[in-house]
């Protein structure tokens, strides 16, 4: 009797990961969704900034001194209307007549902008909100990019093909979550060039020639920062949960039912609750100084309760609740059957 002596079937060779990485990055330039929400993305810019050129209008020395006549006007009648308030008897007896009609109204207190129409555009006043505005249009577009990224691939199966190719889970979610982040940070990116390009041109053709502020460029930019960081963490939720519930639709359908049902629900029943709010926090993470939030006021006393939500507290919980549904994402993915 001989023994036989068997040796393991030899292993497929590691491939490399950047190799993977190439791959994934391939396969999301080429998801023909993302094409069109991007193309969509920027037909809507393109828009907005033509729209924008036609509500805003330079300020000619014609309708400056057009503006400045009716600001003046405006003064005159305001000070009359206090000068009959004055001599009325109306006036009560315990309010002196200074106190209860007012001060005397100067130019100095209105804006000359008011009474040009259209008004001119002000980057120095407007430029820090516009950026806001377009850190949360860009983390909706690269949650919606993240979300149907992975979905797509679960819908039509090709999740389970890939895995015949790469058997390594861990990997796979892993380049998928790397290509993700950098492409929802690229994202956030351009938005931000995005807001520069679409000011500079209402700026130019339409401004108003103010001269910007002192650390106008730095709160700016700062905010920015913000809002691609906003954004990176929104493409990543949104491929998170999407690999989670392993359907594109079913997490919409659960994005939906947080933001419209679960936070309204909030608001209006558990004011104290709302600094765990996502919506509260991520406008917190962009917005300057952060965002304060009404708690309520004291029924005894009527003072109200307020609660300042900074931009670090903000950055943390959102990373926080992305890493926990990645996480939980990635364990699944690696543990569960496929079918």
């Amino acid at each position: 009797m001989t023994a036989v002596r068997t040796e393991a079937p030899p292993t497929a060779p590691a491939g490399r990961f950047s190799g993977l990485l190439r791959a994934e990055a391939h396969r999301f330039g080429a998801r023909r969704f993302i094409q069109v929400l991007l193309l969509l993305a920027a037909l809507g810019w393109a828009t907005f900034t033509a729209i924008g050129l036609t509500q805003y209008a330079s300020p000619t020395p014609e309708r400056l001194a057009a503006a400045q006549q009716q600001l003046q006007g405006e003064v005159e009648r305001a000070n009359e209307f206090r000068e009959e308030c004055l001599a009325s008897d109306d006036v009560p007896a315990d309010v002196s007549p200074e106190e209860w009609c007012g001060a005397p109204v100067t130019a100095a207190d209105l804006d000359l902008d008011w009474y040009l129409d259209p008004a001119p555009f002000s980057f120095a006043a407007d430029g820090v909100a516009g950026a806001v505005a377009f850190s949360a249009a860009g983390a909706v577009l690269a949650f919606l990019v993240g979300a149907t990224f992975v979905g797509a691939e679960w819908s039509s199966r090709s999740m389970i093909a890939l895995l015949f190719w790469e058997t390594r889970r861990p990997r796979v979610i892993a380049a998928k979550i790397v290509v993700v982040a950098v492409a929802s940070a690229v994202l956030g990116v351009v938005a931000q060039g995005a807001w520069l390009a679409m000011a500079g041109l209402w700026r130019t053709f339409a401004g108003d020639g103010v001269a910007l502020p002192d650390g106008f460029w730095s709160e700016l930019l700062a905010t920015a920062g913000r809002g691609v960081l906003l954004t990176t963490l929104a493409g990543l939720l949104g491929f998170g949960l999407t690999n989670l519930v392993r359907n594109t639709g079913a997490a919409l359908g659960v994005g939906f039912v947080y933001f419209a049902v679960l936070e309204t629900a909030v608001r209006a029943l558990r004011l104290e609750w709302q600094p765990w709010l996502l919506t509260n926090n991520a406008s917190a993470l962009v917005v300057p100084d952060g965002l304060t939030l009404f708690l309520g006021s004291d029924p005894i006393t009527g003072e109200s309760t307020e609660y300042l939500l900074g931009n670090l507290q903000a950055g943390v919980f959102m990373a926080v609740v992305t890493g926990v549904v990645l996480t939980l994402s990635t364990v699944l993915f690696t543990r569960r059957d496929l079918h």
